[in-house]
């Protein structure tokens, strides 16, 4: 890190992200660990210290044997530690963690205690660094509806603290929005916030039809929408934020190079948008490296300071806890030189 002439170190630029799968954050040096520890066999998704899949439906194979190789508590509130206080370094102030009551399962852990040790996690986190974080319970939609309804009724009836939406994850190439009404029925009835991904694989109509079906706050990547002139509108028109994240889609090649990447694009036609890692290091990516690809392509940093701030006011968080996180973000704007944020 750079230190400034007066021997200070430089503020960090402020970050929050909403679009997180806990799993997907597990750096490959820990998953050889633990899969040592607990005789998992990992040598087909690892090769010279990284993660190795060649498409979607092998990233989803890695994802899910990478998974199995956290089996307690306390490997989980280790992960879910490990992840914040590493984006607290790099300027986070908030985070949302995906979290999915199935890989709990496959994993041989109850989901309560799965979600138990990621709140363990986050509460060391928050005390050690002050970054606050909340937990988003997704639905497999490759599982089918039953498994989908399963997550929303744990999401509902949780006990474990800190879980505060509910999620439709998974390949987008399988089942029809209208498959999880009811799912997203019973996590609105529960006061969950409601985000669903759709328009990374698939294209501008998948967006449409989960925004029909599941009437979400927020998508999970989304960038095809910009295939559709009319529901881009139709976005901006409802407030829907977009959870995009630049580096998982040219990993996946959604989109061929950066230049051609929508953001902008979306940006600039009204959207709100959000920048998350997703799987990080499956992608080659963090956080901060999001916010870097985004002034690669001329997003300045007010523009970049109006993507935090939208996590902060899409967030599903308390609003006592909204209102801090705001305040925040203006304080650390200001120290470093920005413009101020608010309206």
């Amino acid at each position: 890190m750079r230190v400034s002439s007066n021997s200070e170190t430089p503020p960090r630029f402020p970050l929050a992200e909403l679009h997180c799968h806990i799993e997907g954050a597990a750096p490959p040096a820990l998953v050889q660990e633990l899969a040592s520890r607990y005789g998992v066999d990992v040598s087909a998704i690892l090769r010279n210290g990284a993660y190795v899949w060649h498409d979607f439906s092998s990233f989803i194979t890695a994802y899910d044997l990478a998974s199995t190789v956290f089996r307690t508590e306390a490997d989980y509130a280790d992960l879910a530690h490990a992840y914040l206080t590493g984006i607290a370094a790099d300027g986070a102030l908030y985070a949302e963690l995906f979290i999915s009551p199935d890989h709990a399962t496959a994993s041989g852990i109850a989901p309560e205690r799965y979600a138990a040790g990621i709140a363990d996690g986050i509460a060391r986190a928050r005390a050690e660094t002050g970054i606050e974080a909340r937990m988003i319970v997704v639905g497999v939609r490759h599982l089918g509806a039953e498994a989908v309804e399963a997550a929303a009724r744990f999401a509902a009836e949780a006990t474990v603290p800190l879980i505060t939406g509910f999620g439709l994850a998974g390949d987008e190439r399988q089942g029809d929005p209208r498959d999880f009404i009811r799912a997203f029925d019973i996590a609105r009835d529960a006061g969950l916030g409601l985000t669903a991904h759709a328009g990374e694989l698939c294209g501008a109509e998948s967006v449409r039809s989960a925004i029909a079906a599941l009437k979400p706050s927020r998508i999970g990547h989304g960038v095809r929408a910009i295939e559709d002139q009319d529901l881009v509108r139709q976005i901006v028109d409802a407030g829907i934020v977009l959870e995009i994240c630049p580096g998982s889609n040219l990993a996946l090649g959604v989109f061929p190079s950066l230049a051609e990447h929508p953001l902008k694009r979306l940006f600039e036609a009204g959207v709100r948008v959000t920048l998350g890692s997703d799987d990080p290091p499956f992608f080659q990516t963090d956080l901060r490296r999001e916010f870097a690809l985004a002034a690669k392509i001329g997003l300045d940093a007010a523009h970049r300071l109006a993507f935090t701030r939208t996590a902060l006011e899409a967030a599903f968080i308390e609003e006592d806890v909204r209102r801090q996180l705001l305040d925040r973000l203006q304080v650390a704007a200001i120290a470093g030189g920005a413009p101020a944020t608010r309206p």
